[in-house]
């Protein structure tokens, strides 16, 4: 499986609904180029997004030529008995058959008790014994010491799905890079999550887009970050919430020949970030 996948939490809009067209043309390309990963969730574009993969993708794909990821989100039942209905529910709203990849969804030490208190660490292992889920993982949203104590206490989980990019490296609320240590102490593989930081990484002021182009002026500023995510090696899926045929043509672009960042470039991107984070101290966008 390549590293690319397709989130589907900004697909295209068409008043108010998803453009199945649009999205559709949006799969072919993806999977024509050899991509094959997706990743939805029940919350996503309020129960839109799993619809959307039903329609554009399961209903339109052999099952086998495509990976699926979807989530169990808190906010959707309250007790143990609720847990495999829900599960159900995302079945039938995707159509999958069954999920490649199924995540705890956005854990935090808040909700580290609610989970296990649900039976989510019973549950979605014997769903692994059935074979409606093939791996089992979370994404995570807290710092590093909480994520250390449950890959600790629960080693069944196989990856985690984390916020990285060069901008929240060594943010002290996200904590990036530790967090990524920690999968790595554990021998966990890294799912990634906001590469481009919302897209607000594929853009800057004049001048630093400057500093991107003259590194190449054939390369988008996204795809730097792109590419900074994938030169670290425990990253296993990049995902990219792609709402444009633009933006996948454009990622598509970066990971078809794959070339990590050199370490002229990598140095210029850590000096770049100083100066932006300098700019936020000092009030300047």
């Amino acid at each position: 499986m390549k590293r690319f996948g397709f989130g589907a939490m900004r697909l295209p809009m068409l008043d108010g609904e998803v453009d199945k067209a649009q999205f559709c043309a949006m799969i072919d390309e993806f999977l024509a180029a050899g991509f094959t990963y997706f990743d939805t969730a029940h919350g996503y574009l309020d129960g839109k997004s799993e619809l959307a993969i039903r329609d554009c993708l399961c209903a339109r794909y052999p099952r086998e030529s495509f990976q699926l990821a979807d989530k169990l989100s808190a906010g959707f039942f309250k007790t143990r008995d609720e847990v495999l209905p829900f599960f159900e529910e995302q079945l039938r709203c995707t159509g999958a058959g069954y999920f490649d990849y199924y995540l705890i969804h956005a854990m935090s030490a808040e909700r580290y008790d609610f989970y296990r208190e649900v039976g989510a660490f019973d549950i979605i292992p014997q769903l692994k014994r059935e074979g409606r889920v093939r791996h089992f993982g979370m994404s995570f949203h807290d710092k590093a010491e909480v994520l250390d104590r449950i890959l600790t206490e629960h080693p069944e989980l196989e990856f985690v799905q984390l916020q990285f990019n060069y901008l929240d490296y060594e943010d002290p609320v996200v904590e990036s890079r530790k967090c990524y240590d920690v999968c790595v102490k554990h021998g966990k593989r890294v799912s990634v999550m906001e590469p481009v930081k919302g897209g607000s990484l594929a853009g800057f002021s004049e001048d630093i887009n400057e500093r991107f182009h003259k590194m190449d002026p054939e390369a988008s500023v996204a795809s730097y970050a792109l590419r900074w995510v994938g030169s670290h090696p425990n990253v296993k899926v990049i995902l990219s919430g792609m709402s444009t045929m633009q933006q996948v043509e454009d990622n598509l672009k970066t990971f078809e020949n794959f070339k990590p960042l050199s370490e002229a470039e990598s140095k210029e991107i850590d000096e770049i970030v100083k100066e932006l984070r300098s700019r936020v101290q000092n009030g300047c966008t």
